[in-house]
């Protein structure tokens, strides 16, 4: 019989703890015997909570073993055990910590999906659909820009041609129709957007799940931009090796498939306006506003597609990025066919090259982008993606074709070099962000210091993303300058596109930080505090 002087636990128990005490023990009738029993064991055992006096149990073996826990809960813990313990705590903790995250997650497409609902029901407008519906200017806004994008295009195009690259002069244009576009330039735009698009869909490369759109679903789009761009390059040097016209067609012909490029857009984008008209509304994208101007320039659709075949995704990265470096060789071919060596004509090439092959070979970041996850698509990118792309890009080398220049070996050298520094910033701030988005508690980034959010996503605030708060921006513009630098300084036309890229993303960074700022609220101003500079550290 157990000493009467052994202190007993001041602490309440449970009903179902204290049948355990032996038999020849009679309990206390004290203040203690009579409180309550504990809720959640109460709850767990599935038995109401009543009064708290003793009831006579038989002793059974079933009893004895109940017992068991409690001598457990007073043993003392050796280190041994201790330590097994802290280790399952700790895995326990990394569970539930990815866990939180991606409950975090689904809550904000959840919150996301609501948000959307109540705008296609005519909602009081928030302070984003304000930023949506007067991005470009609004409807009257985009209708300008219908307009002056392609008055763009070819006037740089037109002042800048052989022998001539001047944009203080009017360019003198032609008035014959036939000048501009003809049938057989219109199947050759035709024929080649097809030729990508089957590639796009032969069934090679890896199914990639997009991000989160309405209704938490997840698009599936197969990347083998990787596979298209290869056979492309084998079909080239194929009828490099065989001097087919083509390539002689491409560089006497740039007017006519510019213009046929531009038609082609037009018409597809007139094809997307009707399409998104029996679109469902968890489709369409956040831009829409059922203005037809503003819809059509924006685009309605986020997603259009035909079967699996996703439009915006194939236009983004295959035929205008895979066509820009064709029509740069073309350039190459075409000048060593002329047995004339042109070192910066090629240098430019290999960088433009570089650049393109970066963007397929890395094709599912595209998928986190603003064009994939935010923009609709419609006249702006359809436009941009198949004829802005591949003849207002390649300016440069056409200037280097056309206008033959002379630059010393170092300073093509230095040209490569800066280019590599602005290529390294770039894939590397890319490369952060999206392995960030994938799993921001990834052991590999643990040494990357972040913010939480209300809306249950982190931002960088160390490592690339420490420097500016768009760093991916900086290489990409120290990228565009070295491209131009090959060209010399004695002409202001090839330094375009540097110039209007410069432009394109200070706009479209503001107008990513109006977005996070009506997203994060709060958080994105102390974000801001803690990252200062917009794009260039010190400067911007």
């Amino acid at each position: 019989m157990p000493s009467p002087k052994k202190a007993t636990p001041k602490r309440s128990r449970s009903r179902s703890l204290g049948r355990s005490r032996s038999p020849a023990r009679k309990p206390k009738r004290d203040s203690k015997a009579k409180e309550s029993p504990s809720p959640s064991l109460s709850r767990s055992r599935g038995r109401p909570r009543g009064s708290s006096k003793s009831r006579k149990v038989p002793l059974t073996p079933k009893l004895v073993t109940t017992s068991t826990p409690v001598l457990r809960t007073t043993r003392e813990v050796t280190p041994t055990r201790s330590s097994a313990r802290l280790a399952a705590i700790k895995t326990d903790v990394e569970a539930m910590t990815s866990l939180t995250w991606k409950l975090g997650q689904q809550q904000t497409i959840t919150t996301t999906n609501s948000k959307m609902e109540t705008q296609t029901k005519h909602a009081p407008s928030t302070p984003a659909d304000d930023i949506e519906s007067n991005a470009f200017g609004g409807s009257f806004g985009t209708f300008i820009m219908i307009f002056f994008l392609p008055a763009v295009m070819f006037y740089v195009n037109f002042a800048c041609q052989r022998g001539k690259c001047d944009i203080r002069k009017v360019p003198t244009l032609p008035r014959k129709l036939r000048a501009y576009i003809d049938l057989q330039s219109f199947l050759v735009v035709s024929g080649w957007f097809a030729f990508q698009a089957v590639l796009a869909m032969l069934p090679t490369g890896k199914l990639v799940d997009g991000q989160a759109i309405k209704g938490g679903k997840r698009l599936q789009y197969r990347c083998n931009g990787k596979f298209a761009f290869v056979i492309t390059l084998l079909a080239f040097g194929i009828a490099f090796a065989l001097k087919h016209p083509l390539i002689r067609y491409v560089p006497n012909n740039f007017f006519k498939l510019m213009t046929s490029s531009a038609v082609f857009s037009c018409l597809l984008s007139v094809f997307l306006a009707v399409k998104a008209r029996n679109a469902r509304p968890s489709s369409l994208s956040p831009y829409a506003s059922g203005n037809f101007i503003f819809d059509f320039f924006m685009g309605r659709e986020l997603n259009p597609r035909i079967g699996s075949f996703d439009l915006k995704f194939f236009c983004e990265l295959r035929p205008g990025l895979i066509g820009w470096v064709v029509i740069d060789m073309c350039f190459v071919a075409s000048s060593c066919w002329d047995k004339q060596t042109n070192y910066g004509l090629m240098l430019v090439t290999c960088m433009h090259m570089l650049y393109v092959m970066d963007s397929l070979w890395f094709e599912e970041s595209i998928l986190t982008t603003m064009d994939i996850v935010h923009d609709g698509f419609g006249f702006m990118l359809s436009f941009g993606d198949l004829a802005w792309v591949p003849f207002l890009y390649t300016l440069t080398a056409r200037f280097l074709f056309e206008n033959r220049q002379t630059m010393p070996t170092y300073c093509l050298v230095c040209i490569g070099l800066l280019n590599m520094v602005g290529y390294v910033i770039f894939r590397g701030s890319n490369s952060q962000k999206d392995a960030f988005r994938r799993n921001p508690y990834d052991p590999a980034l643990a040494h990357l210091e972040s913010m939480p959010t209300s809306a249950g996503k982190r931002l960088l605030l160390s490592g690339w993303w420490g420097l500016c708060r768009h760093p991916n921006y900086l290489g990409d513009l120290i990228m565009a300058l070295a491209w131009s630098l090959s060209c010399g300084t004695g002409h202001i036309i090839p330094y375009f596109y540097p110039i209007y890229f410069l432009l394109l993303l200070i706009h479209r960074e503001r107008r990513d930080s109006s977005l996070c700022r009506s997203k994060y609220g709060p958080a994105w101003t102390r974000y801001c505090d803690k990252v200062r500079y917009r794009i260039f550290p010190y400067i911007y």
